[in-house]
């Protein structure tokens, strides 16, 4: 017997960000953390910029209005959009 388990939709809560990396902590109590590089736009900008974003989609995404750039973490966790 088999039991399907269901997870919610991702829910970013919070970004944070280290030198090298971005992390997404999203509601779940889940973080994922990936390289700068996978983001030229938000590697470049300014610590400012990057505390400048605002959730998308009820949290299913990421947006830094100072810098144009979108992520979706359903995205960067392989699922579908």
């Amino acid at each position: 017997m088999s039991t399907l388990t269901v997870m919610p939709d991702p829910v970013v809560q919070n970004v944070v960000f280290s030198e090298y990396a971005v992390c997404f902590e999203l509601a779940d109590g889940r973080s994922i953390s990936t390289p700068l590089e996978w983001f030229p736009r938000l590697r470049d900008a300014t610590p400012e910029q990057r505390a400048n974003w605002e959730p998308i989609g009820r949290g299913s995404g990421i947006h830094w209005p100072n810098v144009d750039e979108d992520i979706s973490i359903a995205g960067l966790m392989g699922l579908p959009d």
